[in-house]
C-alpha cells in the first residue's frame, strides 16, 4: 500500500470521527418552520439622517432584545439582515398580536428621582414638595426601589458614549449628553437627588428603558443640594468593563433616539405542522436514501455497498457542517440535505461507470487498476457537475432570502460532502476492498468487471442519434411552445412572497367545500380571498393585508363553516418587501444563467457552453409553463426548485461535453456530429443511473414530503425529466448545429 490510499484513509477517518464528535456535542438548530413559533421582519424607518445608520439599528435591536426577553419567549434569537432589517424569531409563539405590539411600540426612556427602597417608607426633606404619584421598579441588582414619576424623557438625551479614561483613573464609564430643555431638567433632578446623604439610596437617579431600570447610578458626594449637575453633560461611572459600557451607551441612545420599524413580514406556524413537517422529511430522507441504496447494491454489487456506507458518511459529515457552521436547518433546507444524496450517488455512478469502460478496454484487466483510473477519468466531470451546483447555491445565499437562502447554505455544505463521501471515503474503502484477495478471485463481485447491459447493447446497436440534429430541435421548440402558451394563457399564480398579501392555513374538523368556503368569506368582507383546499380538512386562504381585527373575523368564519379551526400557518408580507423578493427571484435566475455560461464558456469552448445554457433556459421555461398549466403556486419554494434545476441540469450537460472534448482530443479527424453521437452512448448508462437514483429521493419527498415539499418534489422531478432529455436531445444536437455553421 503505497503512501496516497494512507493519506486517503487517514483523511476519511479523520474526517468521520470529528463528524462523530461533532454530531454528539452540538446539536443543530432547527427553523420555525420545523418546530413551531413566529418570525418578524423588521425594517427600520429613520425619521432623520442621523439614524439613517448601521448604528441606529444596532441600537434598535438592544431595545428589541430587552423587549423580546420581557416576552418570557424560550431561545429567542435577535439577528441583523442587511443595513436596516431585523429578523426576530420567537418558538412556541402561536399568537403574534401580543409580541407585534410590544416589537412595534416605540421605546420610552425616562429618568427618575428615586425616593428610597420598597420597604422605606420615610418622607422626604422639607425643601422638596411631596410626590405622591410613585412608580416601584427593580434594579440592577434585584431590589425594589420606589420612584417618583418622570422628571426627563429621553427626548432631553442629546447623545451617549462609552469612554475610557485613563489618565483620570475613571476607567471604562458612560458620558451622556442632553439637550435644550434637559440641561435645566437633569440639573434640577441631580439637586433634588443631592439633598440625601452619601449612601443613601435617595441619592441616584434611575434611568428606566420600557419600565425597566438599566442604570441607577449615585449622584457624587460633591454636588451639593439643590445645585445639582450642571453644563448640559454628565458622567456615569462604575465597575463598567468594555462591553458593559458600551451596551449602557446604547440602551440610553435607543431610548433617546427611536427608530420607528414596520413590520414587512410575519410568519407564524402551528406546533403541530412544524411536527409533521420533521417527521414527514425524516421519513423521505430515510425511504430516499434506503431504496437509492438498494438500487447501487443491485446495480453495482459490492461497489454499491462501499458507495452505501460512503452515503451514510455524507450524511453524518453534512449534518456536522452543519451544526458546526451554526446553520439554522429549515424545511427547504432539509429537502436541499436529501437532494444532496443525489449527488453524491452521481459522484459514485460516474467513478463506477468509468471504471467499468477501464475495465473492459483492458488487455488484462484487474478491478484495483480499472477503478484507480475510473476515479482519474471522472474526477474532471465530477468537478465541474459539483461546482456548478455550488454555483447555485451561492447565488441562492447570496440573492434569496429567508427559508430559500438556508437552502442555499443546506445544498452548498451537501455538495462539498458529497465530493468528500466520493472522492475519499468511497475511494479508501474501495481500494481497500479490491486489493483482498478473495475479491480479486472473484472479480464479478466489484459490480465493475464487465462493461454493463446498458453500454453492452447499446454499442451493439450503435444509433446515430445525431444524424438528423434538427429534429430533437424541433420537439424541443414544440415542448417550448406549450409551455409558453400556459405562461401566456393561464399566466402565473404568484404567492404571497412575490405579491404581499396574507396567506393563513387552517385544520378543520370536518371536510368543507372550497365554493362553500368562498361564498361565506365573500358575504364576511373577503370577496377577494384565494380558496384553496389541501389533505383531507386543511383550507388555505391568501388575500391583501389583513388588520389583526379582520384576520380574527377571517378566523370565526372558518370556525362556523367547520366547527373548529386550528391555526396551521400564518404568513404576512409587505407589498414592499413583496416586489423586491419578485426583482431579487429575476435577478438571480438571470445571474444564474450568465454565471452557468461564463463558467461552461471558461472551461469548454464557447460552442458547447452556449449550447448547454441555451438547454438551462429550455428547461426553465419548460418547468414555469408546466407549473403555469397545473395552476401550482409560483414562490420562494419553488424559486429554490428551479436554481436547483439548473444546477442539477446542467450535471448532465457537463458530464456529456466533458466525455465529447476528452473523444475530440483523441480522433481530432472525427466529425463532431459523430463524436457526439459516441459521447452520448457511452455517458447514457450514467445518465440513466444517475436519474434512477434521484428519482427514488425525489419521489420519497413527493409522496411523504408533505405539502410544502410535495410542489418543491414534483418540481425537482418534472426538471430532473426535462433536464436529462435536454442535455441529451437539446444542448448535444444545439452544439453540432452551431459546429456545422461555424
Amino acid at each position: 500500500m503505497n503512501r496516497s490510499p494512507r493519506i486517503r484513509a487517514l483523511i476519511a477517518l479523520t474526517a468521520v470521527a470529528l463528524s462523530l464528535y461533532i454530531a454528539f456535542t452540538m446539536p443543530v438548530r432547527l427553523g420555525l418552520d420545523l418546530r413551531g413559533g413566529t418570525q418578524f421582519v423588521l425594517e427600520t424607518r429613520p425619521t432623520t439622517a442621523e439614524d439613517a445608520d448601521s448604528e441606529a439599528t444596532d441600537r434598535t435591536m438592544e431595545v428589541l432584545r430587552g423587549r423580546v426577553d420581557a416576552l418570557g419567549v424560550t431561545e429567542p434569537t435577535l439577528t441583523r439582515s442587511g443595513t436596516d432589517r431585523i429578523v426576530v424569531e420567537l418558538p412556541g409563539v402561536q399568537d403574534p398580536r401580543e409580541a407585534a405590539d410590544v416589537l412595534g411600540r416605540t421605546a420610552r426612556l425616562t429618568f427618575h428621582h428615586v425616593l428610597g427602597t420598597a420597604a422605606d417608607t420615610a418622607t422626604p426633606p422639607e425643601s422638596l414638595p411631596e410626590r405622591p404619584h410613585q412608580l416601584v421598579l427593580a434594579d440592577e441588582s434585584g431590589q425594589a426601589l420606589r420612584l417618583q414619576t418622570a422628571s426627563l424623557t429621553g427626548k432631553a438625551v442629546d447623545k451617549a458614549a462609552a469612554r475610557f479614561d485613563q489618565q483620570g483613573g475613571a476607567g471604562w464609564h458612560v458620558t451622556v449628553d442632553f439637550k435644550g430643555a434637559g440641561e435645566e431638567g437633569w440639573t434640577r433632578l441631580t439637586g433634588e437627588a443631592a439633598c440625601r446623604p452619601a449612601g443613601d439610596p435617595a441619592r441616584r437617579v434611575a434611568i428606566v428603558l420600557d419600565d425597566k431600570i438599566i442604570s441607577s447610578p449615585q449622584v457624587d458626594p460633591s454636588v451639593a443640594c439643590g445645585s445639582g449637575i450642571g453644563g448640559g453633560s454628565t458622567q456615569i461611572t462604575g465597575t463598567f468593563g468594555d462591553s458593559e459600557a458600551r451596551e449602557l451607551a446604547l440602551l440610553i441612545n435607543g431610548g433617546a433616539l427611536p427608530v420607528p420599524v414596520e413590520t414587512i413580514e410575519q410568519r407564524t406556524v402551528g406546533p403541530t405542522l412544524g411536527a409533521e413537517a420533521l417527521t414527514a422529511s425524516a421519513w423521505a430522507a430515510a425511504v430516499g436514501t434506503v431504496l437509492t441504496s438498494l438500487f447501487m447494491i443491485v446495480v453495482y454489487r459490492l461497489m454499491g455497498v462501499l458507495a452505501t456506507v460512503a452515503l451514510a458518511c455524507y450524511g453524518l459529515i453534512s449534518y456536522a457542517a452543519l451544526a458546526a457552521l451554526g446553520a439554522t436547518l429549515t424545511l427547504p433546507g432539509l429537502a436541499g440535505f436529501v437532494l444532496a444524496i443525489g449527488m453524491a450517488v452521481d459522484a459514485n455512478v460516474l467513478v463506477f461507470e468509468r471504471a467499468r469502460e477501464e475495465y473492459a478496454a483492458r488487455s488484462r484487466p484487474t478491478p484495483r487498476a480499472s477503478l484507480s483510473a475510473g476515479f482519474r477519468g471522472a474526477f474532471s466531470a465530477i468537478a465541474d457537475s459539483n461546482i456548478t451546483t455550488l454555483i447555485a447555491a451561492g447565488l441562492l445565499f447570496f440573492l434569496a432570502s429567508g427559508p430559500v437562502r438556508g437552502f442555499g447554505v443546506t445544498l452548498g455544505i451537501g455538495v462539498l460532502a458529497s465530493m468528500v463521501s466520493a472522492l475519499v471515503i468511497t475511494r479508501a474503502l474501495a481500494e481497500y476492498a479490491v486489493a483482498r484477495r478473495g475479491v480479486r478471485r472473484r472479480p464479478r463481485l466489484t459490480g465493475i468487471a464487465h462493461i454493463g447491459a446498458v453500454r453492452d447493447r447499446l454499442t451493439r446497436a450503435d444509433p446515430r442519434l445525431m444524424r438528423h440534429p434538427r429534429r430533437w430541435l424541433a420537439v424541443s421548440a414544440a415542448a417550448l411552445v406549450l409551455a409558453g402558451s400556459g405562461i401566456a394563457l393561464r399566466g402565473l399564480d404568484f404567492g404571497v412572497e412575490f405579491t404581499g398579501g396574507r396567506l393563513v392555513e387552517y385544520a378543520t374538523d370536518t371536510p368543507v367545500d372550497a365554493d362553500r368556503a368562498r361564498t361565506a368569506l365573500a358575504d364576511a368582507g373577503f370577496p377577494r380571498a384565494v380558496v384553496q383546499t389541501s389533505g383531507e380538512n386543511q383550507l388555505t386562504f391568501r388575500t391583501h393585508r389583513l388588520t389583526d381585527a379582520e384576520a380574527a373575523s377571517l378566523t370565526e368564519t372558518v370556525g362556523t363553516l367547520a366547527g373548529k379551526a386550528d391555526l396551521l400557518r400564518d404568513e404576512t408580507i409587505g407589498p414592499s418587501l413583496g416586489k423586491e423578493l419578485r426583482h431579487g427571484a429575476l435577478i438571480a435566475l438571470a445571474v444564474a444563467l450568465v454565471a452557468q455560461l461564463c463558467y461552461l464558456a471558461a472551461r469548454f469552448r464557447w460552442l458547447l457552453g452556449t449550447s448547454a445554457v441555451a438547454a438551462l433556459a429550455h428547461d426553465v421555461v419548460i418547468l414555469v409553463g408546466v407549473f403555469a398549466w397545473l395552476g401550482k403556486p409560483v414562490d420562494g419554494v419553488f424559486l429554490a426548485a428551479l436554481l436547483t434545476v439548473i444546477g442539477y441540469s446542467v450535471n448532465d450537460s457537463v458530464v456529456l461535453f466533458d466525455r465529447i472534448r476528452e473523444l475530440a482530443r483523441r480522433d481530432r479527424e472525427a466529425p463532431f456530429a459523430r463524436v457526439a453521437d459516441r459521447a452520448l452512448l457511452q455517458t447514457l448508462p450514467r445518465t440513466v443511473n444517475t436519474g434512477v437514483g434521484a428519482a427514488f429521493i425525489l419521489t420519497a419527498l413527493a409522496v411523504l414530503g408533505g405539502e410544502t415539499l410535495t410542489d418543491f418534489a414534483l418540481a425537482l422531478l418534472i426538471g430532473l425529466a426535462v433536464g436529462t432529455y435536454s442535455s441529451m436531445f437539446t444542448a448535444t444536437p444545439l452544439a453540432v448545429e452551431l459546429h456545422s455553421r461555424s
